[in-house]
């Protein structure tokens, strides 16, 4: 629930199946909309809330609010204090998880079949009458207060939380959901209510459900549970980030014998039609590990570091295509100087064949083996959902793949490739290496 660093890698899109899934869409008897994919072979149900806009609904100067209110869902409700709830849940052998991001506030939830209902009330009652206790609300504000702390001593969350102020200007992203000292230890408990009010909304969420539940029964499961949630949350999603990064070099000063190093340029969304290219053409640069070409050439053949990564980084209102690592202060120029080198390198000469087929093998390949439970098809059908994916995507994401050609990622890597627009964040003592605007 409280995390020391966010990504805005939002989801894996290799964590989806390969062999055919039938989803149900379905529409419960209030009207609300739900994917289903049934498994009676278990009697328990795995259900997957996403309420949209997450930690980027906090109200202006209340940065930390929704995250704070989500770690606090289970610190009791209703009639229920933490100890008594926490009981409760327990007594049913179910389990419920409450998470929140940039981009969405996720509720997991496993119930068996036998007592459902029974949980489905407990769920409801954390979502509808949480109770923020005074007690509970200061307990965990020190944890949060913690995780801030640990973060300003940590090289690459400094590096990261620079690189995403950089890049994101004044839109939430630029900022960590876990808000600062001060924002933090000023929130009180109307804080608390007004967040959940901002983010819990039947307007907001996208529903998915996998396991011993068929397409009635989970319509009034839903209900049961959403029911009692406001139609409408009383603020606006945020608007599309503008991706404000430029290239060049920023160092941050700190004593340690090595560099941290995070790096990011302009991406692209997953509607992109050139989307799936750059899947690929990632994997090849530096997105798959050590067949990757810039561990091949930083780590492999000079040793510079011990690893080196990339991957697309798709948010809901905004994306890049970043990456990062750590050297010696000594080797640290040369490291950044051999990305920049195969950043261009890749754009103007492309793969080649036997790269394309490794690539396509693995990104198919590893499809089906990510998709192995009741909570993880619902946890992806639901992500689908929040980014706006059909349903039939599960069933043709590798075809996607396997269309890539040699020339579909050379044609995406010369369009967003360009060396001299990757801004660079340092944190350390590089030796050979300056700051640039």
């Amino acid at each position: 629930m409280i995390r020391a660093f966010v990504s805005l890698v939002f989801l894996a899109l290799a964590t989806l199946p390969a062999r055919a899934i039938d989803i149900q869409q379905i529409t419960s008897p209030g009207g609300i909309k739900a994917w289903l994919v049934e498994d009676h072979s278990i009697p328990f149900t795995a259900l997957s809330l996403m309420f949209k806009g997450g930690a980027s609904l906090d109200a202006p100067d209340k940065r930390g609010a929704v995250n704070l209110m989500t770690a606090l869902l289970e610190e009791g409700a209703g009639e229920r204090d933490s100890v008594q709830y926490a009981e409760a849940v327990e007594a049913l052998g179910a389990r419920f998880g409450f998470d929140v991001g940039d981009d969405a506030l996720t509720v997991s939830a496993r119930m068996l079949t036998e007592n459902r209902d029974q949980a489905a009330d407990l769920l409801h009652q954390a979502l509808t009458r949480p109770r923020f206790d005074a007690d509970a609300v200061e307990r965990v504000r020190a944890q949060v207060q913690s995780v801030i702390r640990s973060e300003a001593t940590d090289p690459q969350a400094i590096a990261s939380k620079e690189l995403a102020r950089q890049a994101w200007g004044d839109h939430p992203y630029a900022t960590s959901i876990n808000g600062t000292a001060a924002t933090v230890a000023a929130l009180t408990r109307d804080d608390l209510v007004d967040a959940a009010a901002r983010v819990m909304a039947r307007d907001r969420v996208v529903i998915a459900a996998a396991g011993d539940i068929d397409a009635r029964d989970l319509g009034l499961l839903i209900d049961r549970i959403l029911g009692d949630l406001p139609a409408k949350g009383t603020a606006p999603l945020p608007e599309p980030a503008t991706l404000d990064l430029t290239g060049g070099v920023t160092v941050i000063d700190w004593d340690s014998p090595q560099t941290v190093v995070t790096f990011a340029q302009a991406g692209l969304p997953i509607s992109d039609p050139d989307y799936f290219a750059a899947v690929v053409a990632d994997h090849i640069l530096g997105g798959g590990g050590f067949s990757s070409r810039l561990m091949d050439q930083i780590r492999e053949k000079r040793g510079l570091t011990y690893g080196v990564g990339t991957g697309l980084a798709n948010g809901l209102f905004g994306q890049t295509w970043q990456g990062g690592m750590a050297s010696a202060n000594e080797k640290v120029a040369e490291a950044v100087g051999l990305i920049r080198s195969e950043w261009d390198r890749f754009a103007r000469d492309g793969v080649t064949q036997a790269e394309l087929d490794n690539a396509k093998t693995y990104l198919t390949g590893e499809y089906p083996l990510r998709f192995d439970g009741n909570a993880k098809i619902a946890g992806i059908l639901a992500g689908m959902q929040l980014i706006g994916l059909p349903a039939d995507y599960v069933n043709t994401r590798n075809s996607r793949v396997e269309a890539v050609t040699a020339a579909d990622v050379q044609r995406v890597s010369r369009r967003l490739l360009h060396a001299d627009q990757i801004r660079f964040v340092l944190v350390g003592r590089p030796q050979g290496i300056a700051a640039t605007n």
